[in-house]
């Protein structure tokens, strides 16, 4: 078994670290402060243009997409590595590539299933950077962990659907540049498969109808760089047949084809955080003093250092072999693989930097290290995407059918 990178990805892997040490790290403060001087925290400091504008330019531009016509044209498992290095900055580093969620999983939709008119209109400017979107599936009244309960009405009244319904936690939606929602709701809400009620709709920002209505904090946080989480109301938004994204019916399984890769991409972006994470407790343990010696001297400290090193090796191979079947035997036949990374990197990642944390002590909770934010984001993800009991569910089944 050959464990090393190819050539391209190797190539790619050294002029992304020298960007993130060149431009990302040092755009962290400079966003902050800018950050303070915006007219709305919605907002995009200037500095994260700039990023966006170098990394274009050097060539690091929709590394996700591997259709050569629309991205980089990389494999997943070439694409794994980059998304690592990314997750070391959260915040910054994935907007600046253009790899940043939810705009990834939307413009993969739009790849896949979007007509030429579609493509033209939406998936053109948000390849460029241009404008940002949205993924509206998510809602209060139901529990969203099956997407078949969603209770959103998409309605056929002449060359019009009529979109009523209520959605929140839509990530990137108070982003002012947040131009386009592509919005799940059921087209046949009495339809004898659950699985064929649903459809996707594409609704601009401005369609009369549609509210922003609030952000929604995540841990206390608004998520600023993500574009916040808002709660969203369509009362009877209209939009023309020609906005409906495939078949009627076709919502689930498109919606199922969207989170397979985006589950591996947040995998991938919280073991860079896992690894920050480990940075930042070393680099604290021998410059901190308790005791009468340093903490690098403390043998508790020792534990879990060297337990954060075997649990992100670990987790590493997981993904990349997860990665690897996906590029060979697809997304169906890597799901077992792709459900055991989504249960097993989010609670690895969150222990490892609530270890940092209890390091770090009352720092580790501030806003003066990443790592409160780091938490907040890395604990989330237990439950987006499909909460973790949800995969254990589906993955013990699968597991079981075999002794039946």
């Amino acid at each position: 078994m050959d464990f090393a990178f190819d050539a391209r990805t190797e190539e790619l892997r050294a002029k992304l670290l020298a960007f993130m040490d060149e431009y990302v790290y040092p755009a962290e403060a400079v966003a902050e402060e800018q950050r303070a001087e915006l007219d709305s925290p919605w907002d995009t400091p200037a500095v994260v243009e700039e990023l966006k504008a170098e990394a274009r330019r050097q060539g690091l531009w929709n590394l996700f997409l591997p259709d050569s016509a629309y991205g980089a044209g990389l494999t997943n498992l070439q694409y794994a590595p980059l998304a690592e290095i990314t997750g070391r900055s959260p915040q910054l580093a994935p907007t600046a590539l253009n790899c940043a969620a939810p705009d990834t999983g939307n413009m993969e939709v739009l790849t896949q299933f979007g007509d030429d008119t579609q493509k033209k209109q939406w998936l053109e400017p948000l390849l460029a950077g241009e404008i940002r979107s949205a993924f509206a599936m998510t809602e209060p009244e139901v529990a969203s962990s099956d997407a078949t309960n969603i209770t959103t009405l998409i309605e056929r009244d002449g060359d019009d659907y009529v979109i009523t319904g209520r959605k929140w936690y839509i990530s990137g939606a108070m982003n002012p540049d947040c131009k386009i929602f592509i919005v799940m709701g059921k087209t046949d809400p009495d339809g004898a498969d659950i699985r064929r009620q649903q459809s996707m709709v594409l609704v601009p920002r401005d369609t009369p109808g549609v509210t922003v209505k609030r952000a929604m904090r995540v841990f206390g946080y608004e998520d600023h760089y993500h574009g916040g989480h808002a709660e969203v109301i369509f009362d009877r938004a209209r939009v023309p047949v020609s906005n409906l994204i495939g078949e009627e019916g076709g919502g689930f399984a498109i919606a199922q084809a969207r989170l397979g890769p985006g589950r591996i991409h947040h995998c991938m972006r919280l073991i860079g955080m896992a690894e920050r994470a480990i940075e930042l407790m070393c680099r604290r343990a021998v410059a901190r003093e308790a005791f009468g010696k340093a903490l690098a001297q403390q043998g508790v400290v020792h534990n879990w250092i060297a337990d954060a090193r075997v649990a992100v090796e670990q987790l590493r191979l997981l993904v990349l072999k997860t990665a690897w079947m996906m590029d060979t035997v697809g997304n169906r036949g890597a799901h077992t693989e792709i459900q055991a990374i989504k249960i097993a990197t989010p609670r690895t990642v969150v222990d490892i930097i609530d270890r940092a944390i209890q390091l770090h002590g009352a720092g580790g909770v501030s806003q003066d290290f990443p790592l409160a934010e780091l938490y907040a984001g890395a604990r989330t993800l237990m439950i987006a995407d499909g909460p973790d009991e949800v995969h254990q569910r589906s993955l013990a089944r699968r597991e079981l059918k075999r002794y039946v």
